[in-house]
């Protein structure tokens, strides 16, 4: 067999060994298995949370797990009204860009707005408004070592709705829920 000739048998071996590993970016979910890339996307939504001022009550939505991959939800119950579904778009692109991530679709919507990205590590972001301005974050990790996936550990700010449907909408948010649009800041004399 000619040099060249080997190269490319050892190359082809290494590109079917890769198997359903990462797509495109290498980074952190190379190594993880499917627990570990649970708790990423965890973290992933904490830090979304985080970043909604002010806060909006949440609970879990089901974890869904495939043959290789997870995927974590939160549904939002504060009712986030027509007129505010721009800012709290806004909020969440903000945050998503500054950590890197890919925006590679917004859904722009009057009723049913949403925004769908890639982490720099491969997860897929989603957050969809829905009926009744009822907001969906959904986590989906890549491919990764297949192992059990044990429930999320992070405790809702509102009832939990373990083992019942997570219902429409129903707190009241002096800002969210508000059917004025946010106030333009007045200009500032220079």
């Amino acid at each position: 067999m000619k040099c060249a000739e080997w190269w490319t048998v050892v190359i082809l071996a290494s590109i079917s060994v890769s198997g359903c590993g990462v797509q495109g970016k290498r980074g952190t979910a190379a190594d993880m298995n499917m627990q570990e890339a649970a708790e990423h996307a965890d973290a992933m939504l904490d830090e979304t949370f985080a970043a909604i001022e002010p806060e909006v009550n949440w609970a879990h939505g089901q974890t869904l797990s495939g043959s290789c991959d997870v995927t974590r939800s939160r549904t939002v119950l504060t009712v986030i009204s027509e007129q505010r579904r721009g800012n709290f778009l806004g909020v969440i692109e903000r945050l998503w860009k500054k950590n890197g991530y890919d925006i590679y679709s917004i859904r722009k919507s009057k009723d049913f707005p949403a925004l769908f990205a890639n982490s720099p590590d491969g997860f897929g972001v989603s957050l969809v408004i829905g009926d009744k301005g009822q907001a969906h974050f959904d986590v989906d990790s890549p491919c990764v070592e297949k192992s059990e996936v044990a429930e999320p550990t992070a405790k809702p700010n509102g009832p939990a709705y373990e083992g019942v449907e997570i219902p429409r909408p129903n707190v009241r948010s002096d800002f969210w829920s508000a059917d004025t649009p946010v106030p333009s800041p007045a200009p500032v004399d220079g």
